[in-house]
């Protein structure tokens, strides 16, 4: 099969896959299925196209042309590849993690719910393999729009309010920010193709430059920068297989993915040097890092403390790129895929407390790890990997954008680099850390009142019992597989890092 047919596959199953999901709404084993084996299909094309490519095999697919320079066009290259594989990969984990936790907890629209995530699979696929920033910023808007019913799928006033912040916070900031700089782009150079060396080398001002990065940096809302992040907590309304979507697949993968694809193909790495525009970027990154693992450490909800741990972790990825050294820029991307899996194994977690437990408080998973051996550990394990412990990948991730930060070019970036790192890392520690201690080491409590709240809170019309809830044992065998697996997925790329730095590496 040629390149260019793996290509369209890529970007054409997940939405095939949305017409047969609607299409089989009356039959949901079958609604299902179609989403698996759309899932699983499009891991074996992103696998034979990522083969193609290290085999030296590219291509360049050209849709259409709108104006001259403003055409949609589809080009693989290593970090689309990682972005992808990423994505696919943990659409088919996603799947079947949403099966069980949707049937186990009696979610309505589960139809929408299943159309929705195909669709922002494809516009994942369509960020991931855009040849120009004209192509991702067409797909980047697309994602916001298929991923805001799912933010508002229970219906109920706060999936409302968390909505419209969602789409107001994240549409806004696109819109108004990161539209005018890819027109001015556009306007310098006669094109927005992603070029090797940076499109706009020698083409801008440094106060030109420091513009459009700030309009760029500021626009792209969905990699959580403070102080465009509020939309992120919010989200966390949502079910929880949405939030693993919105921190591990898409959405804010999408984010940094943009942004250090903005760094490294539009404005260039040595170009930003020359201009020496960026002290600024890295100084909001490292103060997002610390401000939200301190706003994390204090929350007792777990879904909100995951939530700003997730905008601590964006931002690493973020302060590293701002580095623009080779180190930084492999960090950085090897941090993608670190956090992927880590965050959505954290998430997977969370979901099969509730469902099992009705448990959604940090103070009340003392003894949990008894109960659900099989989730904590795999909790544990992510909880590792976020802290950047061995042997996870969030271990070789921190190393690589450590070392990017001591030997940064400049002095004032490497020493705020440094220091929110190790900040940051302790701070990690400290949240997660005694979760996993008082889950295996200390004793269960059950607060009867607690649940009944918690229950009513989600809508439910019956609560069960402190016996029933006592008599559940780990979380559902569907939940429990994909935890698992992407728990095992944070061990198993510690080993297989070398394939992942080839990839990072050829970004530079």
């Amino acid at each position: 099969m040629s390149v260019d047919s793996l290509l369209i596959l890529c970007l054409m199953i997940p939405a095939l896959a949305v017409v047969g999901i609607v299409l089989a709404d009356k039959a949901p084993n079958l609604r299902e299925a179609i989403g698996f084996i759309a899932a699983l299909l499009l891991v074996v094309c992103v696998g034979f196209l990522t083969h193609a490519f290290v085999n030296g095999q590219s291509t360049t697919l050209v849709i259409g042309e709108i104006m001259p320079g403003l055409a949609i066009v589809f080009t693989p290259e290593p970090m689309g590849i990682l972005f992808a594989l990423i994505a696919s990969v943990l659409w088919v984990v996603a799947i079947i993690y949403s099966i069980g936790y949707l049937r186990s907890n009696q979610e309505d629209h589960q139809t929408r719910f299943f159309a929705c995530f195909a669709l922002s699979i494809a516009s994942t696929m369509g960020i991931a393999l855009a040849g120009n920033f004209f192509t991702l910023f067409l797909f980047y808007e697309l994602l916001t729009l298929a991923t805001w019913p799912l933010v508002t799928h229970q219906g109920d006033e706060a999936a409302r309010r968390a909505g419209r912040i969602y789409l107001g916070t994240l549409m806004g900031t696109s819109i108004c920010l990161l539209l005018p700089a890819m027109i001015v782009v556009w306007f310098v150079t006669g094109s927005t193709d992603f070029t090797a060396g940076g499109l706009l080398a020698d083409k801008a001002s440094p106060l030109l430059t420091l513009g459009l990065l700030a309009l760029c940096m500021l626009g792209v809302g969905k990699a959580a920068l403070m102080p465009v992040h509020r939309w992120l907590p919010n989200a966390m309304v949502a079910p929880t297989p949405v939030s693993a979507l919105l921190h591990a697949v898409a959405v804010v993968k999408a984010g940094v993915f943009t942004i250090v694809k903005l760094i490294v193909y539009v404005f260039g790495t040595q170009h930003l040097q020359q201009c020496g525009v960026t002290d600024w970027l890295t100084l909001l990154a490292a103060f997002t890092i610390v401000a939200s693992s301190v706003v994390a450490l204090n929350a007792d909800n777990l879904k909100r403390r995951l939530a700003y741990s997730t905008i601590s972790q964006l931002s690493y990825v973020t302060l590293s790129a701002s580095l623009l050294g080779p180190l930084s820029i492999v960090g950085a991307v090897l941090h993608i895929a670190a956090h992927a899996v880590g965050k959505i194994t954290l998430f997977f977690a969370a979901g099969a407390i509730y469902t099992t437990a009705h448990k959604t408080l940090v103070s009340e998973l003392r003894g949990i790890g008894r109960r659900m051996p099989w989730t904590m550990t795999a909790f544990a394990i992510a909880a590792l990997s976020m802290i950047g412990l061995p042997p996870t990948i969030g271990f070789v991730s921190k190393w690589f954008m450590l070392s990017g930060a001591m030997s940064a070019s400049s002095t004032f970036g490497s020493s705020v680099a440094v220091t929110a790192i190790v900040i940051s890392t302790l701070l990690n520690a400290a949240y997660f850390l005694p979760i996993v201690y008082h889950a295996f080491f200390s004793a269960e409590r059950t607060n009867d009142s607690q649940l009944k709240t918690h229950e009513a809170a989600r809508g439910h019309e019956e609560v069960q019992s402190h016996e029933e809830v006592q008599s559940h044992g780990d979380a559902p065998l569907s939940m429990r597989i994909a935890l698992i697996f992407t728990a095992g997925l944070t061990l198993l790329l510690f080993f297989l890092a070398d394939s992942l730095l080839a990839l990072a590496s050829g970004m530079n």
